[in-house]
């Protein structure tokens, strides 16, 4: 579930521009994908990718991996996350949120479960429309191969200090805190700090979004000085999306294939 949302967002799209989402088809299309993170994470976060390809986010986990875009009239990626399956994370020794976390608790539950990851809009479309269609393609995908759980990570930008990260995980273990039997381990923890941001830091609007699902945050921060972020570990049960957010994300004429 990493993500890279973090301008402030648009009131609105380019007039009447129609967005389509669908799954990456062609190595075009990937290469595409991978652009735009590039472009969006060295640019926005500062991240030091560690990058099998020049100017592209590439890595071990994307050919395991379905990508999801969301392309503009003029097919242009404005908008991408990939999925992964247990089965093939398996195949290429885990899920990547197994880097930053000790998972143990979360793999024994019963269920498919589907990793979010590595989400970023394009600035020019940062609207709720075009997270809206994202998230359309996501729960798409997710009923037709029934899966029981999404887990990912979600990003807190630490360039200006550990203080907001740390405000922000106390806000959300409060309210959103996963069960004890659930809570994971980060394998960076994120150093402590003695005075907590004060007001209170703003909850990024996707982690907020995740926990208006019914999503759950499963401990301490993990540090991330690549991506030059905290981690937080998120898993959200599919059985807690009520139909209500079903209807609005599987809005008709929307495609997924």
């Amino acid at each position: 579930m990493r993500s890279a949302i973090r301008k402030p967002l648009v009131e609105a799209l380019p007039a009447k521009e129609a967005l389509k989402v669908k799954l990456a088809e062609t190595p075009d299309e990937l290469r595409a994908a991978q652009r735009l993170r590039y472009e969006i994470f060295t640019n926005e976060f500062g991240a030091n990718l560690q990058s099998l390809t020049p100017l592209l986010d590439s890595d071990c986990y994307d050919p395991f991996c379905h990508h999801l875009v969301v392309k503009n009239a003029m097919g242009m990626v404005i908008a991408t996350t990939r999925l992964l399956d247990e089965k093939n994370a398996m195949l290429n020794g885990g899920f990547y949120s197994e880097n930053e976390f000790d998972l143990t608790a979360v793999k024994i539950l019963q269920g498919r479960k589907l990793e979010i990851g590595r989400t970023c809009v394009h600035a020019d479309y940062r609207s709720g429309a075009t997270l809206a269609l994202l998230w359309s393609g996501i729960a798409r995908f997710v009923l037709e191969h029934q899966y029981d759980f999404l887990l990912g990570c979600g990003s807190i930008s630490i360039r200006n200090g550990f203080e907001d990260a740390w405000s922000i995980t106390h806000q959300l273990m409060r309210r959103h805190g996963l069960d004890p039997e659930l809570k994971v381990s980060p394998r960076r923890p994120l150093p402590s700090v003695d005075t907590p941001a004060d007001p209170p830091a703003a909850i990024p609007a996707l982690i907020k979004a995740y926990c208006r699902l019914g999503a759950g945050i499963g401990g301490p921060p993990c540090w991330d000085p690549d991506f030059q972020c905290a981690d937080l570990f998120i898993l959200l049960p599919v059985r807690a999306l009520e139909a209500r957010y079903a209807r609005h994300f599987l809005k008709p004429g929307d495609e997924t294939r």
